[in-house]
């Protein structure tokens, strides 16, 4: 037997009410109301049936709002009733492919969490400057006092500097003579902070809003970024250029043709800034192909057209208008060849970098075979890339986290590695963002792993970081030592010369200072001399009003340095400073000129 109620909207329940008849709707514990009692009446109790408003029957009969018979057994089977109550059909928001303001807040927010991170790993960095900082601190301010002053330079450094001395550096000696060493590496910060931002748009314009926020949190965290983020060098705005120029190629995927030019100059300009940032020109023009296919068909390859004469132009005009050719052969091109071996620079390559482009090649692999980046249901139905696009799109990303190792092989060097590194991350970043999602799975069905993979990355980051940022020794109880027996005079001869070129720059100037690395000197016999022998004629003659070792940077010749002034008359050991850095310790050894 089976029963159900007719319709009733309940009403607010009045114990006082005036209505004492039984009729009605049984309350849900069987309760009617009261009779007076004979014992009430008897006992002498002036009866209130507000008092005491229901009592319970002694027998209760069971009543059914409704009966429905049972069928007979030779009877039909009656149909089902309709149900009388129906679930409503309710949108799949959770699938909904449009984005909407509350998605992209929320997106934001998780990369301002993301950008908060990134600054902070920075920011925990502590050091004097490095020696690449000092120079270009340095040589900046001597551009300014040339620009502003007409100061005479000290050195020619578009001779040799990696990149044009008249951007970056003077850019940043302004900020370091306003608000110091931290200063100048703030700005780096700002830049490295707004490639995260940058990158993280983009890749949105190319996927979706969790690919971006899954790349970014990656690239935010790599050695890389965390040192890049607060080091004073041209690295950090050359990348930041890049990510510009990438974003603008793929903005402008959906506007006219020659909106694409509009990426032609900050690319070169990332050039400007450092001559490497060339080497990943090529990805950004194959881009401007691969996002405006899908949406202008055969105009795509006339929009690739465009951005590369732009960019060839607007090269071709910069170095033939400039004195900064000399630099780029020097530096890039025609650069001397180092001594490490393939597999010791790939090794470092893996260790830097390795984890996010294992990540970024599984997330290509993956988009190649599955296209599909949205949950709902409606996107099987939507028309989506090819595969040969998807396939050339992953190779082209994840290929050119490959160039700056393969090019270093070529030359054999470590040196820059670990930034240059870097710059293809950032390239390959879109598609470890969407490795990562594939990682998860649909409705983030496993949340550890992408966990997992990113505190692999946070923690390699860090470790990585705090050694790099230990490589060199603090200065600080140098430059005090060495402060007082320096003047305009002097003839200095120091491991690293930029450190108290930098520090003493309203005492001495570059050109006072010698190297470890080449030297020519004619002795007082008028005989020439060059390398070694150069430095242990110039030590017997008391050439160097000074002496600064460090026993790091070139440690071959710094013997042959403290060979010469061991005995000598002309040098006296004025101090001896133990330092610790992150290969271990080591000693500031500083002699001065006696007579």
């Amino acid at each position: 037997m089976t029963s159900s109620p007719e319709y009733y909207t309940p009403q607010p329940y009045d114990p006082y009410a005036e209505d004492d008849g039984q009729a009605g709707w049984f309350n849900s514990d069987g309760y009617i109301p009261r009779q007076p009692q004979a014992h009430d009446i008897g006992a002498g109790y002036d009866y209130d049936p507000r008092t005491y408003p229901y009592q319970q029957q002694d027998d209760q009969p069971t009543y059914a709002l409704r009966t429905v018979a049972e069928p007979a057994e030779t009877a039909e089977p009656a149909e089902a009733a309709e149900p009388e109550y129906h679930v409503p059909r309710t949108p799949e928001v959770g699938w909904d492919m449009a984005t909407g303001r509350r998605r992209a807040w929320v997106s934001r927010a998780v990369l301002l969490c993301v950008l908060v991170v990134q600054a902070v790993l920075s920011l925990r960095l502590a050091n004097t400057a490095f020696q690449d900082e000092a120079l270009y601190l340095a040589a900046g301010h001597a551009e300014l006092a040339h620009l502003l002053h007409g100061t005479p330079l000290p050195v020619d450094y578009a001779a040799y500097f990696s990149g044009s001395p008249q951007l970056y550096p003077v850019l940043a000696a302004a900020v370091d003579g306003r608000f110091g060493l931290t200063g100048a590496r703030l700005l780096s910060l700002a830049f490295m902070l707004g490639t995260t931002a940058l990158l993280y748009s983009f890749t949105r314009r190319l996927f979706n809003e969790r690919a971006a926020l899954a790349g970014a949190s990656l690239f935010a965290v790599v050695q890389s970024t965390v040192v890049m983020g607060y080091f004073a060098t041209y690295d950090a705005p050359a990348v930041f250029l890049l990510a510009l120029a990438t974003w603008i190629v793929v903005r402008t995927d959906r506007a006219p043709v020659a909106a694409v030019l509009l990426a032609a100059p900050v690319a070169v300009l990332a050039v400007g800034v450092k001559y490497a940032s060339g080497l990943y020109l090529p990805t950004i023009v194959v881009l401007a192909l691969l996002t405006g296919r899908p949406h202008k068909g055969g105009r795509a390859f006339l929009r690739m057209l465009l951005l590369a004469l732009g960019i060839a132009g607007l090269l071709a005009a910069g170095l033939y208008t400039t004195d900064l050719l000399a630099g780029v052969r020097q530096t890039t091109t025609d650069r001397s060849h180092g001594t490490d071996s393939a597999v010791f620079l790939l090794q470092r390559s893996a260790q830097w970098g390795g984890l996010m482009f294992l990540t970024a090649v599984g997330g290509a692999l993956s988009y190649v075979r599955r296209s599909r980046m949205n949950e709902s249901p409606l996107a099987q139905r939507l028309g989506n890339p090819g595969r040969r696009r998807r396939a050339l799109l992953g190779l082209v990303l994840c290929g050119t986290a490959l160039l700056a190792p393969a090019y270093q092989m070529h030359l054999g060097t470590v040196v820059s590695l670990f930034k240059h590194v870097g710059f293809g991350l950032l390239f390959a970043a879109p598609m470890a963002g969407v490795g990562v999602t594939r990682l998860i799975g649909a409705h983030f069905r496993y949340p550890q792993l992408g966990i997992m993979l990113w505190t692999a990355t946070l923690c390699l980051g860090i470790s990585q970081a705090d050694w790099r940022y230990g490589v060199w020794p603090d200065s600080s109880k140098m430059i005090k030592v060495v402060g007082p027996h320096v003047d305009r005079k002097g003839h200095y001869l120091a491991s690293t010369p930029e450190v108290p070129v930098y520090y003493l720059r309203d005492r001495t100037s570059q050109r006072q200072w010698q190297g470890v690395f080449a030297m020519e000197y004619t002795d007082r016999k008028g005989t020439y001399h060059s390398g070694d022998a150069a430095y242990r004629s110039a030590l017997r003659d008391g050439e160097f009003d000074l002496i600064v070792l460090d026993g790091l940077t070139n440690p071959r010749v710094d013997a042959v340095v403290a060979g010469a002034v061991r005995g000598n008359p002309h040098y006296r050991l004025l101090a001896d400073l133990p330092f610790r850095n992150s290969s271990g310790t080591g000693h500031y050894r500083v002699w001065t000129r006696t007579s």
